[in-house]
């Protein structure tokens, strides 16, 4: 979860990485504009639907809209190498099989899903309960609210899991709330979509009863959990009382290490934020490395801004994809290169950025994959949105769960034997690790061509399948579009 809540408020804090930035690329804020596409946003303010475009200055390039009652608004989205042009490519979109919603006032207000859409899901998220026992200054749910009876139940959520089989599942299912290791019968939740024939099962948690509680971590594996999508924003206190007001680190070490022993897939969920942790990202892979291959990789997730604020947040209050590729490779020292990234295969190429490699016995990473500038080239063929999410479904699910034999080690025989490609591709069988991060959008950044494309879902409670950026999309005075919150008025009017 990775967006300030609504009782936070902002400070602002310094982008590091723009600090250190070249000559060249802080002088981006004074070149030229050039006009790169076109599309549609929202206004953070009234949520009226308004063209938008992007517009580079330099290296730089920004979303910029203009609200005919509210002003104009710009949010940078692209900071520097790799260049914006480079990366971004066309995909041949593929409507949803079975749309639950028509079009009646379009994007983004049709979503449940609405033919116009683009993509088929990949991941879906079922919120399982609205209660935490954090109370963390970062939180797409604002979640801590203690009422167990609010709860969804069996019931509803077996609703949900037949939804989804009519919309085309099985899919990939994340349970997560609030805090779901609440909920003492998340294994029974786990058991009933494996009866239905879901396969792949992760939990976005911040790993508090799994450190504690080694009980309930069996039930889980028994009930065919695959993976755990940890919360791990660093690797001292410091970083955890800032962003979840508690000293959680050792509680965050204990939790991988239970989850690898009972073999358990983790993957570590770093929220960035300038200012607070960006300075952390190569510790955060190295202490990934160290439990490896437990530890499957690590998933980056940009901060973005959710809830109330009474002005947009500032272009430094944010960090983009080039800028963390940029950091991996800086703060790694050049271990892991930039070209070992790519664009994502499924959903819109703004929105995240992968690379897998193969850990060897002398503790290098040996990328598997390599960004080739060359495919943004219109000559280049084009992929079906339907089959990078097929693939991207897949192989999250190879992946991220524990390998074979994960934690057996190769005899000394086995390791002298073995050498160069025969070595490769043995370690490739129970090595692989990956690297990742997920831009997610907010109302000041939102691009609809991008809504249009994702590929992540959330089910509302009325059975809906609505775009994760769509569901957590809060106006500047925090009112909820999708998600539902006390008091609400804004999803009535609506």
């Amino acid at each position: 979860m990775n967006s300030p809540d609504q009782k936070t408020g902002r400070a602002l804090r310094i982008n590091p990485l723009i600090a250190l930035a070249s000559p060249k690329q802080r002088s981006s804020a004074t070149a030229a504009p050039r006009v790169l596409s076109n599309t549609e946003s929202v206004c953070p303010v009234c949520l009226t639907r308004l063209t938008a475009r992007h517009v580079a200055y330099g290296e730089d390039v920004y979303l910029e809209k203009t609200c005919p009652q509210h002003g104009d608004f710009r949010t940078i989205i692209w900071r520097g190498q790799p260049a914006f042009s480079d990366w971004v490519r066309p995909k041949i979109p593929t409507s949803p099989q079975h749309p639950f919603t028509t079009v009646e006032r379009g994007c983004p207000f049709d979503c449940g899903l609405c033919p116009d859409h683009q993509q088929q899901p990949c991941c879906v998220l079922l919120d399982v309960t609205q209660r935490c026992d954090l109370a963390c200054a970062f939180c797409f749910a604002d979640a801590e609210r203690q009422n167990s009876e609010a709860d969804p139940s069996l019931e509803n959520i077996e609703t949900w899991y037949r939804r989804l089989l009519a919309a085309g599942g099985p899919f990939n299912i994340q349970l997560s709330g609030g805090e779901p290791s609440l909920r003492d019968d998340l294994p029974e939740i786990i058991s009933l979509g494996q009866s239905l024939g879901f396969s792949f099962f992760q939990i976005n948690t911040n790993g508090v009863r799994l450190a504690r509680d080694e009980a309930y971590l069996k039930r889980l594996t028994a009930a065919g959990l695959s993976t755990v999508f940890l919360q791990f924003d660093g690797t001292n206190d410091v970083v955890y009382q800032k962003m979840r007001r508690a000293k959680l680190f050792e509680l965050k070490k204990q939790a991988a290490e239970r989850c690898i022993n009972a073999g358990l897939g983790v993957v570590l969920v770093p929220t960035l934020v300038p200012g607070i942790n960006t300075d952390q990202i190569g510790e955060i892979i190295e202490f990934a490395l160290q439990y490896a291959p437990g530890v499957r990789g690590v998933h980056f997730q940009p901060v973005s801004y959710f809830g109330r604020y009474p002005q947009a947040p500032a272009n430094e209050e944010r960090i983009t994809i080039p800028e963390v590729i940029r950091a991996i490779e800086a703060q790694s020292q050049g271990r892991i290169r930039r070209d070992s990234f790519k664009p994502p295969g499924g959903e819109n190429a703004l929105c995240s950025f992968h690379a897998s490699f193969v850990f060897m016995p002398d503790g290098t990473l040996k990328p598997i994959t390599r960004h080739n500038t060359a495919q943004s080239c219109c000559c280049q063929p084009v992929e079906r949105a339907d089959e990078g999410a097929i693939k991207s479904r897949l192989l999250t699910a190879k992946q991220w769960s524990s390998p074979p034999s994960a934690t057996a080690r190769p005899s000394a025989q086995t390791e002298l034997t073995l050498g160069g490609w025969d070595e490769f591709l043995e370690r490739a069988k129970t090595h692989s690790f990956a690297i990742s991060g997920m831009a997610f959008q907010d109302v000041w950044n939102l691009d609809l061509k991008r809504l249009r494309d994702c590929y992540i879902m959330q089910v509302s409670p009325d059975n809906m399948l609505v775009p994760f950026c769509a569901y957590n999309l809060t106006d500047q005075s925090g009112r909820s579009l999708y998600r539902p919150q006390p008091g609400n008025e804004f999803q009535q009017e609506a």
